[in-house]
């Protein structure tokens, strides 16, 4: 059995040749909360072990983050961070990657006034929208991994003892992220491989159609033409593989824009913007959300859907078995990265470009025409169970299964 030390080194390992997959002379951006400074001056370390030329850190602390909503006034949240959004692009432009070692509190704005919130969230994406579209077509490396806070801890814990609820998250995520295996690269590989394997799979049917079928739940989504699944690792636009997310259990790609229609009900809660949404649904037509409801965070969903007109299409698609490693630990993270890997989900907002061929090359405008949405927003919400079924239909009309009680028919 390994002790914390090594996990913790091999988590950094993960995220350095696995994640961001470092090359020798680039440069690094690590966007890094204060919770775990030994995980981040590890992964700084190994970085510059692997070459790297420069490694910058920005820490970012959860209470400072609180006291400035609480106490900042409202138009101090429309004003655009350029200065650090400019840092971080141009470093993108010249190839740099992007490492995010996150552990927000999924309830760090609850009791937030709604129109801070809202104001900061579209100030930020306007000021990082040139960012966020070189990222969504894999233009840069990018990797996003966790780190435990104390109030993370107690909110997928609540039941265990205070003193025991960090311990227990970094065990969590070891374990989900493989840092628990004595040779976790060759661990990664493997699993990479039958991703890859899914992916290519639906992409030799190329269905013209999915529909997805559960309790509150019937949908039918049309695919664009050219479709491409992506599952495990991704090219930049250097050709380098990275892994954007850590953890990953999907295979996904884009929806046609226009081709949503029906109603699709939520399996998990979403923690959106610091708020917590439970048991909601969407029901679409003509790929516009025309209706939605929610018993819990129902503002937080119209903020979303406030974003942009384009907010209101969807803009992926994710398939993950129910039965998968996080899906089988029975354990709600409120943390989109881990409960959208233990669940299959779908996207509000903006398309990945290179979900079409040829996508990473075109411009938005383009994007649009090939009917894949763009949108300041991209939020993920669960849609997966052990009831869910979900079929496939080809040009022909042809219905088979892909999901069958949640899990893989082939």
């Amino acid at each position: 059995m390994l002790t914390f030390e090594q996990k913790l080194n091999n988590y950094a390992d993960i995220i350095v040749k696995i994640g961001a997959n470092i090359q020798q002379g680039q440069t690094v951006m690590v966007n890094a909360t204060i919770d775990a400074p030994e995980l981040v001056r590890l992964v700084v370390k190994k970085a510059y072990e692997a070459g790297a030329y420069q490694v910058k850190v920005f820490w970012h602390d959860d209470a400072v983050s609180r006291i400035h909503y609480d106490l900042a006034s409202l138009e101090s949240f429309l004003e655009e961070p350029k200065w650090s959004a400019g840092e971080k692009l141009e470093m993108a432009e010249k190839g740099a990657a992007s490492i995010t070692i996150g552990s927000a509190d999924p309830d760090l704005l609850r009791g937030v006034s709604q129109e801070k919130i809202r104001n900061a969230d579209r100030t930020a994406r306007k000021a990082n929208e040139k960012y966020r579209q070189m990222s969504q077509a894999f233009k840069f490396t990018w990797s996003l991994a966790t780190a435990p806070s104390a109030a993370w801890a107690a909110k997928v814990f609540p039941d265990l003892p205070q003193e025991e609820q960090v311990a227990k998250l970094w065990d969590t995520i070891f374990q989900m992220v493989r840092a628990d295996q004595p040779d976790p690269i060759a661990a990664w590989e493997a699993h990479i491989k039958q991703l890859k394997s899914k992916a290519q799979y639906l992409n030799d049917k190329a269905y013209k159609y999915l529909h997805y079928v559960a309790p509150g739940t019937d949908l039918t989504l049309e695919m664009p033409k050219d479709q491409i699944w992506l599952g495990g690792s991704k090219q930049n636009e250097q050709g380098t593989w990275f892994v954007p997310n850590l953890p990953t259990e999907e295979v996904y790609s884009a929806p046609l824009r226009t081709g949503v229609n029906g109603t699709i009900s939520s399996t998990k809660p979403l923690s959106y913007n610091g708020n917590i949404v439970d048991n909601f649904s969407f029901t679409f037509e003509n790929g516009r959300v025309v209706d939605f409801k929610a018993e819990q965070g129902e503002e937080a969903i119209k903020g979303l859907l406030d974003t942009d007109d384009a907010a209101k299409f969807l803009g992926e698609v994710a398939l993950v078995p129910h039965t998968s490693p996080i899906s089988d630990s029975n354990i709600l993270f409120y943390k989109t990265i881990f409960d959208e890997n233990a669940s299959c989900h779908l996207a509000l907002g903006s398309a990945y470009a290179s979900c079409i061929k040829g996508g990473a090359g075109l411009s938005r405008e383009e994007l649009l025409e090939r009917g894949l949405n763009q949108s300041m927003a991209h939020t993920d919400f669960m849609v997966g169970s052990a009831e869910l079924n979900l079929y496939g239909i080809t040009e022909d009309g042809t219905r088979e299964p892909i999901l069958v009680n949640g899990n893989w028919a082939f």
